[in-house]
């Protein structure tokens, strides 16, 4: 087939694009600025944004597949205005751009953060609504995004959602916030943990229950692609089981943290790197579902996450390999 994917030097497009090209399929990708992701790829690399109709027309040419996963991850770094722009705007932009070319199927990456985490001594599936007037602009953004887009599918037009968790894995070129904390906790730089955690996924599962949807998802639905929650603690001793090192990092309240975050803001400035702690990701560490189900994406897609501790095993492997580590 003929497929293009915007967000191709992100994470997960990074996955996709290679297992894409692997099956055998054209590939053509939006590239904005960053191209270490897809550097030496065969494939057609479009340059542009979701601003510049110009480009996005040429990437939706002739396609049978959309993968849409650019977007503008935000943990406190950019204002409303930014993210907006990219989420909601761009996004918009490029799906009429789509439909108007006559594509016919449209795969769009959302997030688990879209999908109202209350109650919490509820499971979570894709029945779940979505979060209405979050005080965080990722969230706030992603949603609006993901209501706009279900609503354009039509018998024409086949749109699918896919709502990831915190993603981890290999080929995280650059790398991501993810990435970042595992690198840091590898090298020993991180002081000390919170009390909350994420659930997590290998950017692989996620990618063959993509590549899946292609032909096994139902037009105008969301599947949930979760792996299970485990807290920072247990992310850290499982490293120190896989690793060998001595990892016995306090876990400091959330109150304590909040407090030290000037500071925290002011090393990550001075080192140049992003801050991995803001107000934003604690609240999202802190509020976070611990029961999220897949069983919708098992039964319909395919998808059968990995043990985590493949995935750790395998993402410290390729970090390395890679000069991170």
């Amino acid at each position: 087939m003929n497929i293009a994917v915007t967000g191709a030097s992100g994470h997960i497009g990074a996955n996709l694009t290679r297992r894409l090209i692997a099956d055998g399929n054209k590939v053509k990708v939006l590239l904005h600025k960053d191209k270490r992701a897809i550097k030496g790829l065969p494939l057609e690399i479009i340059n542009g944004s979701l601003n510049d109709f110009r480009s996005i027309e040429e990437l939706g040419k002739n396609a049978d597949v959309v993968f849409h996963l650019a977007a503008r991850i935000s943990i406190g770094q950019n204002n409303y205005e930014t993210v907006y722009n990219t989420n909601v705007e761009g996004t918009k932009n490029i799906v009429k751009t789509c439909r108007k070319l006559g594509v016919p199927k449209f795969i769009h990456f959302s997030s688990i953060h879209t999908l109202d985490p209350n109650p919490f001594d509820q499971p979570l599936d894709e029945t779940r609504p979505l979060i209405e007037n979050s005080g965080l602009v990722y969230e706030r953004t992603k949603a609006e995004c993901e209501k706009w887009i279900t609503e354009q599918n039509s018998d024409n037009f086949h749109v699918v959602v896919l709502n990831p968790t915190a993603v981890l894995g290999p080929n995280d070129f650059k790398p991501s916030f993810m990435g970042q904390f595992i690198i840091k906790l590898y090298k020993g730089t991180i002081p000390a943990l919170v009390p909350g955690g994420y659930d997590w996924v290998d950017v692989r599962d996620v990618v063959d229950a993509a590549v899946n949807a292609i032909e096994k998802a139902t037009p105008g639905e969301r599947y949930i692609l979760s792996g299970g929650w485990k807290s920072f603690r247990e992310i850290a001793k499982m490293f120190a089981q896989i690793t060998g090192k001595k990892i016995n990092l306090p876990v400091l309240p959330f109150s304590i943290v909040r407090l030290g975050l000037p500071f925290i803001h002011l090393y990550s400035k001075i080192k140049k790197e992003p801050d991995l702690f803001t107000a934003e990701s604690l609240k999202i560490v802190k509020s976070a579902n611990r029961n999220i189900i897949n069983a919708k994406s098992r039964k319909q897609l395919g998808f059968k996450p990995k043990p985590l501790n493949e995935t750790l095993t395998d993402s410290l492997k390729w970090y390395k390999e890679n000069g991170f580590i």
